[in-house]
């Protein structure tokens, strides 16, 4: 459902609120080892999320990257989604149809509009902060 940039940006900036709830700033190597994605790729994607204002980073032999207190706050899943991959989720076809649409409606569309509505939803709900708080949701991060 998610471009493999939105998945691997979503698991970073979970795990850097994650850190950042404890004061920790991360390194990309720390970041792109903990979520398990190639550490030139996650170096493009925080550069995104960075320009755009979802991370912070310092650098600097005590820096890195980190969220501050008001984006655990206020920072949605949405907001990182819209920054890596746009609206499409919301108003592509669920089958990848190029023309899909009220008049010429895929099989699945109009069944895929209720799913999309969920997701959106549940998406523009959760924030930082509150993914930050979940302690079993940290331990899927730690390898063994």
């Amino acid at each position: 459902m998610f471009s493999k940039t939105c998945e691997y940006g979503l698991r970073a900036v979970i795990f850097i609120a994650q850190e950042s709830k404890i004061d920790n700033k991360l390194s990309i190597t720390a970041i792109s080892e903990a979520i398990d994605s190639p550490h030139a790729f996650t170096a493009k994607i925080l550069q995104q999320l960075t320009k755009n204002k979802i991370v912070q980073s310092i650098k600097g032999p005590h820096g890195g990257f980190f969220i501050d207190e008001k984006n655990l706050k206020t920072v949605t899943l949405s907001n990182i989604v819209e920054v890596l991959d746009g609206d499409t989720i919301y108003t592509g076809c669920g089958l990848g149809l190029h023309e899909c649409n009220e008049n010429k409606p895929c099989p699945l569309h109009f069944k895929f509009i209720e799913i999309r509505e969920e997701l959106r939803k549940m998406l523009e709900n959760t924030t930082l902060l509150e993914l930050s708080e979940d302690k079993n949701l940290r331990d899927s991060f730690l390898k063994n």
